[in-house]
């Protein structure tokens, strides 16, 4: 990957200083409809199930079973099998109620912003093979990126200030500005290029990212 598309990807670590969170710890639709990402995800559910059903398991026996019902092994083995079960499926529950939408769909479009990296890295990579000779734009392209980032981190910085802290909104207005202007100009002027595709993608993800702005500055 050249050096200026690896300076415009948003780090794991970075998203989790913008967000206050790890990422992965968002629950997100979108992630079940990705192969790749919906195995690690339930993966990572199962061993946290896993992990935590020994403590529950050990102490529903030790405080409720043993003093009430004496010892019995069909019921430690029958909660060996509830227990996961339940622990995974309250898990699943919790974050789908407690993952504010904005921040979901906001994640989503940062992965979106990835794609269009991932594609042009692809294009560069023809390019240096001699399978494509075209140049045209690139710099425009690298330029609606950088513009793309800047809004997506100021978006994020404003939902984890909203999240945490509603009255803080005044006093950071500022980050409601935004670079949809410039890269409406920047698609303009390379219409005709090979890379208008890139920045056809990069103003819409522009104009998502707007829109969750938006309802941030509704009241709520």
């Amino acid at each position: 990957m050249q050096p200026d598309l690896m300076g415009l990807e948003i780090t794991k670590g970075e998203l989790r200083r913008l967000i206050g969170l790890d990422p992965d710890d968002v629950f997100r639709p979108s992630i079940m409809q990705n192969r790749e990402k919906r195995l690690g995800f339930l993966i990572n559910e199962m061993i946290v199930a896993l992990a935590l059903t020994p403590i529950i398991v050990g102490g529903i026996y030790a405080f409720i079973i043993l003093p009430t019902l004496g010892s019995s092994v069909p019921l430690g083995l029958l909660l060996l099998i509830i227990v996961p079960v339940t622990v995974a499926s309250g898990r699943w529950i919790w974050r789908r109620i407690s993952c504010p939408k904005t921040l979901t769909t906001l994640l989503d479009e940062v992965d979106k912003y990835h794609s269009v990296i991932k594609a042009i890295d692809i294009h560069d990579q023809l390019t240096i093979s001699g399978n494509d000779n075209h140049f045209n734009d690139r710099e425009k392209a690298i330029a609606a990126l950088q513009l793309i980032r800047e809004d997506l981190v100021r978006a994020l910085k404003t939902e984890r200030i909203l999240r945490d802290n509603k009255k803080l909104l005044a006093n950071n207005q500022e980050l409601f500005v935004n670079n949809l202007t410039n890269l409406q100009t920047l698609q303009v002027s390379a219409q005709a290029s090979e890379y208008a595709q890139f920045l056809n993608q990069s103003l819409q993800i522009a104009l998502d990212v707007q829109a969750e702005i938006r309802k941030l500055q509704s009241p709520q």
